[in-house]
């Protein structure tokens, strides 16, 4: 079939993560066979990290570093002529020619909107099928309980909707859709590696992505406020080495008050989450440095021992069962991961491989298990990524759903 894969591959062209959580998608339908093309068309303007030369100027006027970026990753999987970029600010398409997009939009069988990245979906009404990919469960329907109008209209444009919560509970079935579970395609061979790993576990995260949410007197916060539950972590397991690839450019306007923190006086002493978590005797890395493309994402999670990570308190809140694409990779590498509970141990194996927490103490004692088990962990983790993360049976299963929902 003739698919369209969108996503954000250009916009956070910096974002080696953001990379693979679409790029694996148009590469696992490829291989399946399908004529895949990928299109991104999300309105977002690009954007300096740095501020531009003023330090204040966050918009970047020119397009070329990323569908540069974008054309050198697809071309490595012989996607180089199949992809087009809607450059907002001068109202732009690079990429296919205006002819060539109009026609594959008129002959395709499903596009599958990853994210909801697309500004306009009702603009891509001709192609047959139109898949929702919701991978932000949680906050997906708390935008559309709190009636947010743009936001509703995006996701009613598409035929069928599927979501990484998994386990969506009763307080949101009543928006009108039917999430149909589905979770992140892993191109298995990508990640397989003989290398040796640093005697550290790792992630990689955004300590804020964007405002917390509050509903029905819940609050849908973000990583910063999770990851404060359990900075003692790292000064109670003493000699284990713990490492966060953080960025350096942060948004205090989105960060969640922690008045009710027990520590809040120590907490603001520090401008900055990697000047707190040092503090606190975790390891920082520098996202542009270390992950901060395709290649140099994928080494860093290949040459960590494991992951331990929180969740987003909205995943943690709505006990979706959202598990993440990241940790999906520490998997496929064969790197057991240690994260916080979201309530995926209702569809994913949790005990080897995975394992989950909610206390410091739970947190503690998985790492203890890790280091004491690490072959079997190891081994356990690729093979729960071949059962439940291989891409070929994640997009088989997926459209399957999609054309006959």
């Amino acid at each position: 079939m003739r698919i369209i894969v969108t996503g954000l591959i250009a916009q956070h062209y910096r974002l080696g993560g953001v990379t693979w959580d679409y790029l694996q998608y148009a590469v696992g339908l490829k291989q399946l066979g399908h004529d895949v093309y990928y299109f991104e068309d999300s309105g977002e303007w690009p954007y300096n990290t740095d501020g531009g030369e003023t330090g204040k100027d966050w918009v970047a006027r020119d397009c070329n570093e990323n569908i540069t970026y974008l054309k050198n990753v697809l071309s490595r999987y012989d996607l180089s002529d199949r992809w087009a970029y809607h450059f907002p600010l001068k109202s732009k398409w690079y990429g296919l020619s205006d002819v060539k997009r109009k026609s594959v939009l008129e002959t395709a069988d499903l596009l599958i909107n990853v994210s909801g990245t697309l500004e306009k979906p009702e603009n891509y009404s001709s192609v047959q099928r139109m898949a929702y990919i919701d991978s932000d469960p949680g906050f997906t329907q708390v935008k559309m309980q709190l009636k947010q109008k743009d936001f509703i209209k995006r996701v009613a444009a598409h035929h069928v909707h599927f979501s990484f919560g998994e386990c969506l509970g009763d307080s949101f079935k009543n928006l009108g859709y039917d999430w149909k579970p589905t979770r992140t395609p892993i191109v298995l061979s990508d990640w397989m590696s003989s290398e040796h790993y640093r005697n550290v576990y790792t992630t990689v995260m955004s300590w804020t992505s964007y405002k917390p949410l509050v509903y029905e007197g819940k609050f849908y916060n973000q990583k910063d406020i999770e990851f404060m539950k359990f900075l003692e972590v790292k000064r109670k397991l003493g000699d284990v080495s713990l490492e966060v690839a953080i960025s350096k450019l942060q948004h205090k306007n989105w960060q969640t008050s922690v008045n009710g923190f027990p520590n809040i006086s120590e907490i603001n002493r520090f401008q900055h989450p990697a000047d707190l978590l040092s503090f606190y005797g975790w390891k920082i890395a520098d996202t542009d440095d270390t992950c901060g493309d395709l290649d140099s994402y994928r080494d860093y999670i290949i040459r960590s021992k494991g992951e331990w990570s929180v969740a987003k308190g909205g995943y943690v809140v709505s006990n979706s069962g959202w598990f993440s694409c990241r940790s999906a990779c520490y998997l496929a590498a064969g790197r057991p991961v240690i994260v916080q509970s979201t309530g995926f141990d209702k569809v994913l194996p949790v005990g080897e491989g995975i394992l989950q927490f909610s206390t410091t103490e739970e947190a503690i004692d998985a790492i203890g298990d890790v280091e004491a088990r690490y072959d079997l962990h190891a081994k356990r983790a690729q093979e729960i990524a071949g059962e439940y993360f291989d891409a070929s049976k994640v997009l088989k299963h997926l459209i399957e759903r999609a054309l006959n929902f």
